[in-house]
């Protein structure tokens, strides 16, 4: 299924080659109304393409943790145009944008979210089993997501059976078994040492560079933010500044 499937527009023909991945056109969000209506984003513009890699920084209140919902389809703008591959997001329904974020978009969260009681490769698996994928497809998926993120003969522990890192090891595999286009990373090392954090960026990094995949991080951390090639910084709602940077090498 394409994403101009779910919105029920399947004319492509119009969309130019190198057309970004993602744009944000003008997108605001309002929370409440009347005199406590607080303003998130006030028309955000910013434009991502294929195999970026973005660190997403701001002070709390900034309005990065909101863009990153709404990126992920986890909340809806109040004005503006959220395209997806060409794809009009703000007019998809719900059950469309669900459809979006199980086929393209993978999520790691500060918080591993594994179940506790399942193993490694049970807790990867969730993804195609909500897909309804066959139990061998799922396993050989899940091996490789496993595999992928250096968690080989891994797969039967539990999460009590692993550290920290190896927990969110297990959840980057969870995210990127459906082979998503976009990984939203949102604090994926603030419950990490420095050690296992530098580890876990430079996972992100190889998964970028080596499986094309899309990476947007929310961070607050500068060292964390060296990783990414691009740093966009968020301010009372609006994007301050949009750079690109050299990004730390892998070691």
């Amino acid at each position: 299924m394409s994403v101009s499937e779910a919105s029920g527009n399947t004319d492509d023909a119009s969309k130019p080659a190198d057309a970004p991945l993602i744009a944000f056109q003008g997108i605001t969000k309002t929370y409440g109304q009347g005199q406590t209506a607080f303003l998130a984003l006030r028309g955000v513009d910013l434009t991502i393409h294929a195999g970026e890699f973005l660190a997403i920084m701001g002070p709390s209140g900034s309005g990065k943790s909101t863009a990153m919902n709404i990126l992920g389809c986890l909340d809806t703008p109040s004005a503006g145009a959220y395209l997806f591959q060409g794809a009009h997001v703000e007019h998809l329904d719900r059950n469309q944008r669900a459809l979006l974020r199980r086929h393209y978009l993978g999520f790691v969260f500060q918080g591993f979210n594994l179940l506790a009681r399942t193993s490694a490769q049970e807790n990867v698996e969730l993804p195609l089993l909500y897909r309804g994928e066959a139990p061998e497809k799922r396993h050989e998926a899940a091996l490789a997501a496993l595999a992928l993120v250096g968690l080989s003969g891994w797969e039967h522990h539990t999460p009590a059976e692993l550290s920290g890192g190896q927990q969110q090891r297990v959840a980057i595999a969870r995210a990127i078994v459906t082979q998503p286009l976009v990984l939203l990373a949102d604090e994926p090392t603030g419950n990490l040492d420095s050690k296992r954090s530098h580890e876990i960026m430079e996972l992100l990094v190889r998964l970028n560079q080596e499986q094309q995949i899309t990476v947007l991080m929310v961070t607050h951390e500068p060292d964390m933010a060296k990783y990414a090639y691009r740093n966009v910084h968020f301010v009372d709602g609006v994007v301050s500044s949009d750079s690109r940077e050299e990004a730390l090498p892998c070691s």
